[in-house]
Formats: C-alpha cells, sequence, structure tokens
C-alpha cells in the first residue's frame, strides 16, 4: 500500500458538547474574556482535536507522530457555536503525498450542529520526515 493509499479516507464522526468551564479555560489560556462567549480558535478543540487523534492512530495512515510538524492550520466558520451546543465533527484525509522523503498530509475536518447545518472547517497540513 502506497503513501497517498489513505488520501479521501473518511473517519468516523465525533460529537463534542461546548462546555462552559473548557470555554472559559481556554479563553483564559489565550487572554480573551471568558464572558464574550466561544472563542473562533476554540475550534482546534471541537473540531481538529477530536478528529486528528482518528488519523494518528490509524495504522493504515502509518503517521509517524515523532517525526510529525503541524505546519499550518486553518479555519473557515459558517458561525461560531454558542456555549452549551453540541456539535459534530467528522475528519478525512484530504490529500496524502511525498516529495524528498518527506510526507504532506492535509487533514480537514468538517463541522456541523444538531441539525446537521455547516458551523466550521478545519483545514491543517501536517509534514513527516522519514
Amino acid at each position: 500500500m502506497g503513501v497517498a493509499a489513505v488520501a479521501g479516507k473518511v473517519y468516523p464522526a465525533v460529537r463534542f458538547e461546548i462546555q462552559h468551564d473548557r470555554v472559559a479555560q481556554f479563553a483564559r489560556a489565550i487572554g480573551a474574556d471568558p464572558a464574550d462567549g466561544v472563542p473562533p480558535t476554540f475550534a482546534a478543540v471541537y473540531s481538529l482535536g477530536v478528529t486528528a487523534p482518528h488519523l494518528f492512530m490509524d495504522e493504515e495512515a502509518g503517521v509517524d507522530f515523532a517525526h510529525l510538524l503541524h505546519a499550518e492550520q486553518e479555519f473557515e466558520w459558517q458561525r461560531h457555536p454558542d456555549v452549551g451546543e453540541t456539535v459534530v465533527s467528522r475528519g478525512r484525509v484530504a490529500s496524502d503525498s511525498s516529495r524528498r522523503g518527506i510526507r504532506f498530509v492535509t487533514f480537514e475536518t468538517d463541522t456541523s450542529d444538531a441539525r446537521g447545518a455547516p458551523v466550521c472547517r478545519s483545514r491543517a497540513l501536517f509534514v513527516i520526515r522519514s
């Protein structure tokens, strides 16, 4: 099985409740006011943070975590979730290629609300050296 064998692979959906205490802790950690609601970068928790472990633990994907660099991260929002809301995130390998012994894996996560309406898309680039 070649390196690009997991390109297009979709992982199981993960439900995540946007809890007040976790949001408040995160907000304080980044210097934001917890009273302002869910910080935009909290998407790193409810979107990428709950789905990336599927990729990292997937034997077929063969991600060498010891040699992994999280090179890029971006988010696109349809709207920001509210405290107390439950969202559902599903990750997939958008691309998986290798150049000069370095592997480039683009991992995307789509997050929706309980009705299935889009909330956020996360896109991360993982660079893995041999």
